[in-house]
């Protein structure tokens, strides 16, 4: 079994912010693969399917952004799987452009404070991840009013495309594994 986990904060005021890519992707997986959100517990909304074959929990954690480790955790306890090799967490980067995509084994947070409580609560920064490029914010703003912002509707066709790819992404990693989509996706066009 794997736990998909797209980091994003909860409720309207954010849906469709920059730093919802997460929550984004799961529901494009969601959609899919026909996987309804149907749970609320352990500090997510998640729901249960199958995809290429595997069992898969799509997870969107409901603790906002900065706290996601906190739901990480309950889920990987309670559903019992390895994060180093049965976790995938998506999230938006901004040292990637708009669209770009990268997937990674490990990694360090990279100033990502939602993958920062990750790797706390975890114990280590050893889980697959597929980050979603959204930008570098514009001189003089502030990060926060950034990552929280709206993304313009130039960017907003590239974050839409990298959806797809992001699923398609996560789909190779439950087939071929993190290796066969690295080098897939890693490329330096969007």
């Amino acid at each position: 079994m794997y736990i998909i986990v797209g980091l994003g904060n909860p409720g309207k005021k954010y849906a469709g912010t920059r730093h919802n890519m997460g929550f984004a992707v799961i529901e494009r997986l969601a959609e899919r693969h026909r996987i309804a959100a149907s749970e609320e517990k352990l500090k997510a909304v998640y729901g249960k399917g199958m995809i290429a074959g595997q069992k898969v929990i799509l997870a969107q954690p409901q603790t906002f952004m900065n706290l996601s480790g906190e739901s990480v955790r309950a889920l990987v306890d309670y559903f019992k799987v390895d994060p180093e090799s049965e976790l995938i967490v998506i999230y938006d980067d901004i040292s990637l452009a708009p669209g770009l995509l990268r997937v990674r084994p490990k990694g360090s947070a990279g100033g990502h404070n939602g993958i920062k409580n990750i790797i706390q609560h975890l114990g280590g920064e050893v889980f697959p991840r597929v980050r979603v490029g959204i930008g570098e914010k514009p001189k003089g703003w502030d990060l926060a009013d950034y990552v929280l912002g709206y993304p313009d509707d130039a960017d907003k066709k590239l974050l839409d495309e990298a959806f797809d790819r992001a699923a398609d992404a996560v789909e190779m990693i439950l087939t071929e594994g993190v290796d066969a989509a690295m080098n897939r996706f890693n490329t330096k066009q969007a």
